[in-house]
């Protein structure tokens, strides 16, 4: 079976360095697509628990090397930094003498980055957690909300075991139903598409993608197109460019895994 190609691929929020990281399905996810472009968009790895609490099991490892070895390989791969790999702050504010962004090693470091798709449209590529009222102003109300996501993430695989011994097969997220039906929740990713969208609008851009909330999403906000290209913690999601610039969406499913592994 021929891998799909793509002409990009975009996936944010993998947070390699948590138990909440489906590292694994990523891995299949990547064998089984192929790109020219690559963007890491933002909070690939996670600094903020690795600095409390060390966690980096060999497939976290395996996903840095297979990134690795695309970008040797040809793909241009982007790293947009996000809130939660602050480290790369300092790269992305750094510049080469000739205005070029910072790359370490075949890897460009940048804070965001225009992306002009195979139809001619310009989005603007950004983790998006500028526009978290949370992570300007209530540092601390983030970081409890980061531990109490986390330990809704703890619940939602005992849960999932549970739900197993019972015969049920398809996959639920207790995370994700909040999302959808806390009314505060709802709110906060409306607000939050909104003022992404808004900022894409005053800046002239085509549409925007983003990351940041763990929510994929792809809809049209003010004349604005909004991708949201989710996360690898729950959803496991990625957005794709067709080489006619179209967008999609992709959900890799436990089954979707599986039936790759196989065919491998």
């Amino acid at each position: 079976m021929s891998r799909p190609i793509y002409r990009s691929i975009f996936i944010s929020d993998v947070h390699l360095g948590t138990r909440g990281c489906q590292a694994e399905r990523l891995l299949d996810f990547l064998r089984s697509h192929s790109c020219e472009e690559l963007f890491l968009v933002g909070d690939i790895i996670d600094l903020w628990r690795l600095k409390t609490r060390w966690y980096w099991p060999s497939s976290h490892n395996t996903v840095i090397q297979k990134i690795l070895r695309m970008a040797r390989n040809g793909v241009k791969v982007h790293y947009i930094r996000g809130n939660h790999d602050p480290i790369f702050e300092f790269f992305s504010e750094l510049t080469l003498a000739d205005g070029a962004t910072v790359a370490l090693g075949d890897i460009v470091i940048c804070e965001d980055y225009v992306h002009r798709t195979a139809d001619g449209r310009c989005l603007w590529v950004i983790h998006g957690d500028q526009f978290d009222a949370a992570m300007r102003y209530a540092r601390w109300l983030t970081h409890l909300g980061d531990h109490g996501y986390t330990a809704l993430l703890f619940l939602n695989r005992y849960l999932q075991k549970l739900l197993r011994l019972f015969g049920v097969r398809h996959e639920w997220s207790l995370s994700g139903y909040v999302k959808y039906h806390v009314k505060r929740a709802v709110q906060f990713i409306n607000d939050y598409e909104s003022l992404v969208a808004e900022e894409a609008l005053r800046r002239h851009y085509d549409g925007v993608v983003c990351g940041h909330i763990h929510h994929a999403e792809h809809k049209l906000i003010k004349n604005i197109q909004y991708y949201n290209d989710g996360d690898w913690v729950e959803s496991c999601t990625a957005l794709v460019e067709h080489h006619d610039g179209r967008m999609e969406i992709i959900r890799w499913t436990a089954a979707a895994s599986r039936d790759a592994t196989r065919a491998a």
